[in-house]
C-alpha cells in the first residue's frame, strides 16, 4: 500500500483554527505508533522533541513550538501534545485494513501557525519513512 494524504479542512471560529486531516500509512498501527509518540519518530518528519515523557500529563517540548503537557495518551491510538506556541496537537491512530493505518490528525490553535500546505509537506515525509 502507498500511502496519501486524504482530506485536509481548516475551519476558523473567531481566533481559533482548526486543520483536520485524514493521513494513509503503510505500516500496522504499531509500527507507525513510534513515529508519532518518540523524539527520534517526530524528528524525522515533523520537529525534534527536546523532551517527551510518554504518559498522559507528561511533559513535551516540541523545539518549534515549546513546551506543553501530553493532554491525551493510548498506547497504539491516540497522543495529543498541547503546547505554548503550538495550540493542541492529536494523533488518533486506526488501523486500515491488514497492514495499513489510517491517521485521523487535528492541530488546534489560536493566531499565526503551520498552514495546511505545511503539513500536507509533512505528511508526504511521514508516508515516505514509513513506506517499507
Amino acid at each position: 500500500m502507498t500511502g496519501s494524504v486524504e482530506q485536509g479542512t481548516s475551519q476558523t471560529h473567531g481566533r481559533t483554527h482548526i486543520l483536520h486531516f485524514l493521513v494513509r500509512l503503510p505500516g500496522a498501527p504499531h509500527q507507525v505508533w513510534p513515529r508519532l509518540t518518540t523524539p527520534d519518530g517526530l524528528a524525522a518528519w515533523f520537529t525534534a522533541a527536546d523532551v517527551l515523557q510518554p504518559r498522559l500529563g507528561g511533559t513535551v517540548t516540541l523545539r518549534d513550538l515549546g513546551t506543553g503537557r501530553v493532554t491525551a495518551w493510548d498506547v497504539d491510538r491516540v497522543a495529543e501534545y498541547t503546547v505554548e506556541n503550538g495550540g493542541r496537537i492529536r494523533f488518533h491512530l486506526e488501523r486500515d485494513g491488514e497492514s495499513a493505518s489510517a491517521l485521523r490528525f487535528t492541530h488546534e490553535f489560536k493566531g499565526e501557525a503551520d498552514s495546511e500546505q505545511g503539513w500536507r509537506t509533512r505528511f508526504e515525509r511521514l508516508i515516505d519513512i514509513s513506506a517499507p
